[in-house]
């Protein structure tokens, strides 16, 4: 006998979204379970239009409890769980149904690919990859960061989501001591990329949730470490983070992750050295990652241990070593040890490698002027204008600056003129031009110093 598939959703205001989800799932499930929290626009009508059996819940504050209340409804013998704003992968509808004749396993967990606005962006610690998807509704975003999560599970009675908000069917499955297998489909999801009002009510929404939890689950170490992120990513919270994160860690002291955390919070407080033995514990219990490694040497260089950094750094690009942005941190980390020839090489073939990246060009144009090297300086702030995407004000500054150090108006004059066309009547920029006019009518005269703020 064919095991059959149901779809399990919950939605609220999903019109806009609906029907690309549903469409990317109706011909490989059996049955279509919709629960509707109280939409106002025409979700339920759309759900209705693809077949799906729609029902009305209501909403408590409890992902868990409103996700259990629609697997109730369930008839088929597996679940494939599913948001509004995801879209399964095509290859699944060939990948799924043997995943579902295999007798010994109780769920699988699944990789989902969330795309995100920029390369530098990361899900707790997880960087982006630049995108390389060929889903026609991916290919705007520059990024994506992966992460899995059981979303294919058996349908049964004892396999029930916990947890009122980043609920999973996990820790039940595990609890029972089933087992959980690894799928190899996709689940792509577009709620990262949602416009700004969209994801501060949501991280609000989050944050409330994630208080509650912790009021219901108070010796629970990932509930702590989900409000940690959220108060450290979301709203920029590092004390209240840190808090919550060494309760994390006091519950489970092996808890690798956040003890990660809690020296990234430490480190956005500037208390460096209790952040870097936070960093040593999260790698003694298995956080071994290129992220982990920079994090230590970077708070390694604030406390000016510069040797300790560049090998601590060397350790990081080991991990990832296709990241010149690494390499330029290892750059100015040589310097500073007193490896000037290889300091600046790496700082160099960091810029060429990543042109487009600032932090790049501000590390080899630091370097070089802490090198006292004004020419080159100036020569690194130029080409930072010319290559990155969107250079801001105290770019221009920056470069004009440097070259009326070295007395060369016409250059200090040409960087001013580009950053008064790219941002009018900018005060600074204004003030700056003056100056340069000034100092090009009395080549005679001492030459003032440009402003530089």
């Amino acid at each position: 006998m064919i095991p059959t598939l149901a779809l399990s959703m919950i939605v609220r205001d999903a019109a806009a979204l609906l029907p690309a989800c549903l469409s990317s799932v109706r011909d490989i499930v059996d049955e279509m379970l919709i629960a509707d929290t109280g939409s106002t626009d025409d979700t339920i009508a759309i759900a209705s239009q693809f077949g799906a059996r729609v029902f009305s819940i209501p909403w408590t504050d409890d992902f868990a409890a409103a996700r259990n209340l629609c697997l109730a409804q369930a008839k088929s013998d597996w679940i494939l769980s599913l948001d509004a704003d995801e879209h399964l992968d095509s290859a699944a509808a060939q990948q799924i149904p043997p995943l579902l004749k295999k007798q010994n396993i109780a769920g699988y967990q699944v990789t989902l690919r969330n795309y995100v606005l920029s390369v530098n962006d990361r899900i707790w610690d997880r960087p982006a990859k630049p995108n390389d998807s060929r889903l026609s509704a991916a290919r705007q975003y520059p990024a994506y960061v992966e992460h899995q999560n059981v979303r294919l599970f058996r349908c049964h009675p004892e396999i029930r989501f916990v947890g009122r908000v980043h609920e999973s069917v996990g820790p039940e499955i595990l609890r029972r001591r089933r087992r959980l297998g690894n799928a190899s489909f996709l689940i792509h999801h577009f709620g990262l990329a949602a416009s700004q009002e969209t994801r501060a009510a949501k991280n609000f929404l989050y944050r409330e949730l994630g208080r509650q939890k912790i009021l219901e689950m108070p010796e629970n170490s990932q509930a702590h470490l989900e409000l940690g992120l959220v108060e450290l990513d979301n709203f920029s919270n590092a004390e209240e983070a840190r808090k919550l994160f060494d309760r994390a860690c006091r519950i489970e002291p092996g808890f690798a992750l956040a003890w990660f955390f809690q020296g990234v919070a430490l480190s956005k407080l500037d208390r460096h050295e209790p952040a870097l033995a936070c960093f040593e514990h999260a790698e003694q219990f298995g956080q071994r990652t290129a992220l982990a490694a920079e994090l230590a040497a970077d708070s390694l260089y604030n406390l000016g241990q510069f040797p300790r950094a560049a090998k601590t750094y060397q350790t990081a690009l080991r991990r990832d070593p296709r990241n010149p942005l690494l390499e330029s941190k290892l750059g100015l980390a040589d310097l500073r040890s007193g490896n000037l020839v290889a300091g600046l090489g790496r700082l160099r073939r960091a810029v060429a490698a990543r042109p487009q990246a600032p932090d790049a060009h501000e590390r080899l144009i630091l370097a070089l002027v802490w090198a006292n090297r004004l020419v080159e300086a100036a020569q690194a702030a130029m080409s930072k204008l010319q290559s990155v995407p969107e250079p801001g004000p105290g770019d221009f500054l920056r470069a004009a600056s440097l070259w009326a150090k070295l007395q060369n108006w016409p250059n200090a004059k040409s960087a001013l003129e580009s950053g008064l066309r790219a941002f009018p009547d900018h005060p600074a920029l204004s003030l700056g031009l003056s100056e340069a006019h000034t100092a090009l009518q009395a080549p005679t005269q001492p030459k003032p110093e440009l402003s530089s703020t």
